[in-house]
């Protein structure tokens, strides 16, 4: 584990993703994305957020907070990923061509023309990338223990047996995941980005300057990360579905569990946000899985990339440090 030289002094409200060579970072009242460009400039994109003194209702309600949370992250998630990808991508043809110049049919490719044509269709590659997303993502982590786990004669009369021996597939198909992903180049990158996005955190957290040296020092493991969150999830699902009566079928088991999520999500939030405002023994060894599980989804960045983190983090920071606090 990276080792820090300073002490976290405050928690923060930010916090971010890794994306394809940036980071998106999401602060009370503003949100940004940072990414190096193929020819080594950083192109930064903000945009107004509500998530600081004034945010709705159902930012701030326990239980429904966390749903929204969840779903919200998802979404910003999946864009933001999917427009950082879009600005790794060169045209061959827009370099050997100024904008405005002739076709092969005669005329002109206005670029506005070019752009709403390129805009829809990463829409509907955008839709069906989301759906297929969710649709492996229930198939492997919740259709699949089950299915496996009812294939022992007679299980379903042992049903908290059964909900144990779900949750132990389930994190073994979810970190069997992340290290299978974790060999192909671009995610080992993204995981770099991480680091870099937990480092940056973390050097704010601790009241320093977002400089390159002092960002380097900083430790790459954060309790309030995403991937503490899914393991989160993971537990008390298990805990959940051990109230689900027994003699039941895989399948109608997967129905539960699918429709017990968005309570199982709000729980599980409430529980990050104990975690992270509290430093006891059990706060620790909730947060645990999850930091072990930053030893693969995070790595050390390079300083190319802690530039990015800066530069996507610094809009994020309110004037008002008031409405900075987790």
């Amino acid at each position: 584990m990276s080792k820090s030289n300073s002490q976290e002094k405050f928690k923060s409200k930010i916090g971010g993703q890794a994306l394809v060579e940036g980071i998106m970072m999401l602060g009370p009242n503003k949100g940004a994305m940072a990414c190096r460009l193929p020819d080594g400039s950083i192109d930064l994109e903000t945009w107004d957020e509500n998530n600081g003194k004034n945010a709705p209702w159902y930012k701030k309600v326990p239980l429904v907070r966390g749903c929204f949370s969840f779903v919200s992250s998802l979404i910003k998630g999946y864009r933001y990923t999917m427009k950082s990808a879009e600005k790794q991508m060169v045209d061959e043809e827009d370099e050997k061509k100024p904008e405005g110049a002739p076709s092969a049919e005669g005329g002109t490719a206005p670029a506005d023309k070019k752009e709403e044509k390129s805009g829809g269709i990463t829409d509907v590659i955008m839709t069906l990338g989301g759906v297929l997303g969710v649709v492996l993502a229930v198939v492997l982590f919740v259709a699949l223990p089950k299915f496996l786990v009812g294939l022992i004669p007679d299980i379903e009369q042992y049903h908290i047996l059964q909900s144990i021996l779900e949750g132990i597939v389930k994190i073994a198909i979810f970190i069997a995941y992340m290290v299978i992903i974790g060999l192909m180049k671009d995610i080992k990158r993204q995981y770099m980005y991480h680091g870099a996005e937990h480092k940056t955190i973390a050097c704010h957290e601790a009241e320093l300057p977002l400089t390159v040296e002092n960002i380097r020092k900083q430790t790459r493991f954060h309790k309030r990360c995403g991937t503490s969150f899914i393991f989160i999830v993971l537990l008390v699902g298990i805990f959940v579905m051990c109230f689900v009566p027994k003699g039941l079928l895989w399948w109608q088991r997967t129905l539960i569990s699918f429709g017990a999520l968005p309570f199982v999500v709000g729980i599980s939030y409430e529980f990050i946000r104990l975690a992270g405002n509290h430093d006891n023994i059990f706060t620790r060894i909730l947060s645990a899985p999850g930091l072990a599980m930053q030893r693969i989804t995070t790595r050390e960045p390079d300083d190319d990339m802690i530039e990015i983190a800066v530069a996507a983090m610094t809009p994020c920071i309110p004037e008002d440090k008031s409405e900075d606090k987790w």
